[in-house]
């Protein structure tokens, strides 16, 4: 076997490569061989030495020389010229894009150029200094130079909260109900003294669903029909806690968390803060309620820039409520912004505004089931009420009484085991659940609700109208047309022909679509 491949190796290698480059360098030795040429010529001419033999052979290698010569250089010039024609033609390539590249850095950095001399403008007509803390610059001694913080707006906060002149007096009215507190808020929109020439009426139910929600999540929606007063319910509400709510209008562009909390710029050092943020941190000051309304939250993707405070208010604990809005902690950084870092107010709740246009998104179910949605679809009636004062309302006392409220109206166990059977029955029929969210929030919001004047039943319609029966709209209508019968008609004979009315009105109008 071995003998076999040797030779087979030696016919390839040595019998083949070999032979040829044997060959090719050997014909150009014999094409140079003047010695052999002259033994020819003498073999021509002969013994005698026939003259012109010689002449005719001497003639002809001269003419041989002639044509090897003008070969070698005809090869040497067309290798000259290839490689003056390759490098002729790759010249000007080369530095055209040389001279592109020039121009585009040229042009980048006007660009930059014009973009600081706008943003020092910027900065300093809002009174800022731009020459403070490059990048890399040691800030170490930064407060110790009497440099103003990177936060100006929360400095100013706490500059605020430090003078006791500016501090708001409080007398908190602990003894009120949560029943009181409804009744109250709703003769205050109607008639209060703050703002006579504005009447606001409100639907008993719309001002519990809102109480009740705000005891279940920190984000409610308020969505329906324009002109109805989903903004103006957030917006006196705070007017009657005597604690201004915030409103951010949400614009289309917006597509991330800085649009709620703000950004750091590299380029002054400065972190850009929003009305919420500065509005969260002075919450960090008081007990008061305060209330953030995102107005027309859904002109852009809510998934988007409100991710972060998603999933920061679903922690289970408040102590996981943080979130980062710097890298590293300064020594003249605001004083509830500990090394960078920012713990949410326990005591701010968020109310999204929502119209179903064509100008707006459809909020996702990521949202809808975190938060607490609310209809308002139609005007209330005008109703006489006397003159109504504010109301000091401590957060840490509407708290317990959400405590005290879930614990002494539980719902009752019949009701738990009729939603567990219709858990199996939707399930069955439709392919959806209501999931451990929805329990909770279902075991959070009745109650609260009962508390706030309302009943049970109508407090269980509601949560399975808004958090398990939207989902409906996501589904086949045209095929589940029958089985929409069939679930009214369990409704009728599980919770009574008179009760679950919003589910079946809500119900009904789903089949009309088809």
């Amino acid at each position: 076997m071995g003998e076999l491949i040797l030779k087979l190796l030696q016919q390839f290698f040595y019998d083949g490569l070999l032979a040829i480059f044997t060959g090719i360098f050997g014909g150009i030795g014999n094409m140079f061989n003047f010695v052999a040429y002259g033994k020819t010529i003498k073999e021509a001419a002969g013994e005698e030495g026939n003259v012109g033999m010689w002449v005719v052979g001497i003639l002809m290698m001269v003419l041989v020389l002639a044509v090897l010569v003008a070969l070698v250089w005809v090869i040497i010039w067309a290798i000259v010229r290839l490689a003056k024609r390759l490098k002729a033609k790759a010249g000007p390539i080369d530095q055209d894009l040389v001279d592109e590249i020039t121009e585009l850095k040229r042009q980048l950095v006007k660009t930059n150029m014009e973009k600081d001399r706008i943003l020092g403008l910027k900065i300093g007509h809002q009174g800022y200094d731009i020459s403070e803390g490059y990048e890399g610059e040691d800030t170490s001694d930064a407060s110790k130079e009497g440099v103003e913080s990177r936060f100006y707006k929360l400095t100013e906060v706490d500059k605020k909260w430090a003078d006791e002149s500016q501090r708001p007096i409080r007398e908190y009215d602990d003894e009120i109900t949560l029943e009181q507190i409804c009744d109250r808020f709703r003769n205050y929109a109607a008639n209060n003294p703050d703002r006579p020439w504005r009447k606001l009426y409100y639907e008993p139910k719309i001002v519990r669903l809102f109480f009740a929600s705000m005891a279940t999540t920190r984000l409610l929606i308020l969505q329906g029909i324009s002109g109805t007063g989903k903004t103006s319910l957030p917006e006196c509400m705070g007017h009657f806690l005597d604690n201004p709510t915030t409103i951010a209008s949400v614009q289309p562009s917006w597509r991330d968390r800085t649009e709620i909390f703000g950004y750091f710029n590299e380029f002054t050092k400065r972190f850009n803060e929003t009305e919420v943020l500065k509005a969260m941190y002075d919450a960090r000051y008081s007990d008061d309620v305060y209330i953030t309304v995102m107005d027309e939250m859904n002109i852009a993707r809510v998934e988007y820039y409100f991710a972060e405070l998603l999933s920061i208010l679903e922690m289970p604990s408040r102590e996981q409520w943080v979130v980062d809005l710097v890298p590293s902690g300064w020594p003249s950084d605001p004083k509830y912004v500990e090394k960078g870092r920012f713990k949410l107010p326990e005591n701010m709740w968020y109310v999204g505004t929502a119209n179903n246009d064509d100008s707006t998104f459809a909020i996702s179910d990521k949202v809808y089931d975190r938060g607490m949605p609310i209809n308002i679809n139609s005007k209330a009636k005008p109703f006489d009420c006397p003159v109504t004062e504010k109301l000091h309302l401590n957060y840490h006392h509407l708290e317990d009484l959400y405590s005290k409220a879930m614990a002494a109206n539980k719902v009752s166990e019949e009701n738990v085991q009729k939603f567990a059977d219709m858990d199996d029955y939707v399930i069955e029929h439709f392919r959806l659940a209501f999931g451990n969210r929805i329990v909770k929030q279902l075991n959070e919001f009745v109650p609260v609700y009962v508390a706030c004047g309302g009943t049970e039943i109508d407090g269980l319609d509601y949560v399975l109208c808004n958090k398990i029966l939207r989902k409906f709209e996501s589904l086949n209508l045209a095929y589940i047309r029958d089985e929409i019968d069939n679930y009214i008609e369990y409704l009728s004979v599980h919770f009574g022909e008179e009760n679950m009315m919003e589910c079946k009105e809500y119900l009904a109008r789903l089949k009309k679509l088809f």
